[in-house]
């Protein structure tokens, strides 16, 4: 997305709605906390476009069934204070009945105020942290009964990569594989640690003490050679964008031997790129822009009359932001069908389907499924790999993992 146009979006808020939308007597609020200026903007400025051209056309095409949604998107520039900030004021003053949220600080930082709020959200976090809304499981810290996201939990994307490093090895012949955890101190990159750790090592992995990793962007050659020390044949890097871009090149320099995965927003066609990545192993939860699946002429559509950046090819963030979007647009169909739309009616209309894909959007968004006691819509994953070939990146699927839904896997 060109910077001219970013800029445009970007700001504190940015009102989403048109003049008409706003006046109209039949609408519903929904906030949208976006990031297109912080740490996390390299994929944000894909996803947050994903979430308003989805309502642009949804409001477009009827609304849902006849009701407007009313959206203002704020860029928070992933600062909790600020998150907190602007979803107290979307409550008191524009009476939210849902959120669609960012970063796993601010959403973690949130369970408790949007569960006394009853205030559904769907969050760009894929914490496991938010999977339980029972508290289930005695590792959960928090209940997360209205809670949401598409797609899998970081920590099963992260214990199907080891599934996948396991299988892996095995085939070449590596009888004892090394495990490395990279990213930074923070909420994002440490969600699944524990979680994939420990599965990495039920899978007989030796599991080495995690490297720390920051955010930033910067020269990564210090951590690069602690990996190529540690002789680890599989790293996972929790963090993304130029960080991830900054660490592959590092280690490129220090002849670092071991093979990259990565979580699902640190693995996209630009990173890659950038990066001029090779067998760079990563997940995904949706097809990828080139593919023929029925749904994505509807996603096509959207990216046409939305607005963003045509000159720029989509990644698949922004697939999944639509999937976001179109699982809110049918819990409040069933909302509105079964007492109103309101947030505890929107929750309710979130249970009412099973092994779900939203109308239109056929081989795009995974079948998915939330219950009452169980907030993991899917736990099948799809693995990658990218190379970055003449300066264009080369993906090819290696394996679709689908993983049990323990119970001691819940919440973490």
């Amino acid at each position: 997305m060109g910077n001219k146009h970013i800029g445009r979006l970007a700001g504190l808020s940015i009102l989403v709605a048109s003049a008409s939308m706003v006046q109209a007597q039949d609408s519903v609020f929904v906030g949208n906390l976006i990031d297109y200026t912080g740490p996390t903007a390299f994929v944000g400025k894909n996803y947050g476009p994903g979430i308003k051209d989805a309502v642009d056309w949804i409001n477009a095409n009827g609304g849902i069934s006849g009701t407007q949604i009313e959206m203002e998107q704020v860029d928070y520039a992933y600062k909790v204070p600020e998150a907190i900030a602007t979803y107290k004021r979307w409550k008191s003053r524009k009476k939210m009945v849902a959120l669609q949220g960012w970063g796993t600080g601010d959403t973690e930082a949130l369970i408790s105020f949007v569960a006394k709020d009853k205030i559904p959200v769907w969050s760009a976090s894929y914490s496991g942290h938010l999977t339980d809304p029972t508290g289930l499981n005695s590792k959960t810290e928090k209940p997360a009964p209205y809670n949401f996201f598409y797609g899998p939990s970081y920590s099963d994307a992260c214990r199907a990569m080891v599934q996948w490093a396991a299988d892996d090895a095995k085939a070449g012949g590596v009888e004892s594989p090394r495990f490395v955890y990279l990213g930074d101190n923070h909420p994002y990159p440490n969600a699944p640690k524990e979680a994939c750790s420990e599965y990495a090592a039920e899978l007989g992995m030796d599991v080495l003490n995690p490297i720390v990793v920051p955010m930033k962007p910067g020269d990564f050659k210090a951590q690069c050679l602690t990996i190529k020390d540690s002789g680890a044949n599989y790293a996972y890097i929790g963090n993304l964008g130029g960080s991830v871009v900054s660490l592959l090149k590092s280690c490129r320099t220090v002849g670092t031997e071991v093979k990259y995965m990565a979580n699902i927003w640190g693995g996209d066609y630009r990173t890659i790129e950038a990066a001029e990545a090779v067998d760079y192993v990563f997940p995904s939860a949706s097809p990828f822009w080139e593919s023929d699946a029925p749904g994505m002429d509807r996603v096509r559509e959207i990216h046409a009359q939305g607005s963003f950046d045509k000159s720029e090819k989509p990644t698949h963030h922004y697939i999944r932001a639509v999937c976001s979007v179109f699982y809110m647009k049918e819990a409040m169909e069933w909302a509105k069908q079964n007492g109103g739309m309101t947030g505890e009616n929107i929750k309710q209309g979130m249970y009412a389907k099973k092994d779900w894909v939203p109308d239109g959007l056929e081989g795009v968004c995974l079948p998915s499924s939330w219950s009452e006691t169980d907030h993991r819509g899917t736990t099948t994953v799809s693995i990658n790999t990218g190379t970055a070939v003449d300066g264009k990146a080369v993906i090819k699927k290696i394996a679709d993992v689908s993983l049990p839904q323990r119970d001691d896997w819940i919440g973490y």
